[in-house]
């Protein structure tokens, strides 16, 4: 009897370095989308993966990135956050899934739309990088809620987040760059 690929098992320190690599490629997706980094965008994708979130767009991944400004343009503010990741490493190919929550604001900051998920991610590592070499979208739940706006809990002057470059978080890590 084989074992199953999601048992437990011993992982040895390449793999953690490989399971912690493709951490890293999903984080930075979030981070691209939120923050709308085209250019960090194209850097996660092999140049021939491919991007499904149909009905929305399905297609080479370059080719989701050029669609990216305009659909994310409906948006006000989002936030894309990954959860859990589920892996299995097979030498330079990995395949995961990871459970995600993508919640979007209006541009008149009227209502939010949550979309509850997973991402069922092919990952490949070329030239010793690991990159999507397919991702595409799975939804479980999605709500379509009031944005209540109520008491701020004293948090005037907090730095505010921004879809762009000039999100607080780039002075405040000069690291990230712009």
């Amino acid at each position: 009897m084989s074992e199953h690929p999601l048992a437990p098992k011993v992982i040895s320190a390449d793999e953690v370095a490989t399971r912690m690599a493709l951490r890293h490629l999903v984080d930075a997706y979030g981070h691209g989308i939120d923050r709308r980094d085209w250019d960090l965008l194209r850097t996660l994708y092999h140049d021939d993966a491919v991007d499904d979130h149909t009905p929305y767009y399905c297609g080479s991944a370059s080719g989701y990135i050029d669609w990216l400004p305009g659909m994310m343009a409906n948006w006000r503010a989002t936030m894309h956050t990954a959860f859990t990741q589920l892996l299995v490493v097979d030498g330079d190919r990995a395949e995961g899934e990871v459970t995600a929550r993508a919640w979007h604001l209006t541009l008149d900051g009227a209502r939010q739309f949550v979309a509850w998920g997973r991402y069922a991610d092919h990952y490949e590592r070329r030239d010793g990088v690991w990159r999507f070499a397919k991702r595409s979208f799975v939804l479980d739940h999605a709500e379509d809620l009031p944005a209540n706006v109520g008491d701020d809990f004293g948090s005037e002057g907090v730095g505010t987040g921004r879809a762009g470059a000039d999100d607080p978080v780039f002075a405040r890590l000069g690291m990230f760059g712009r």
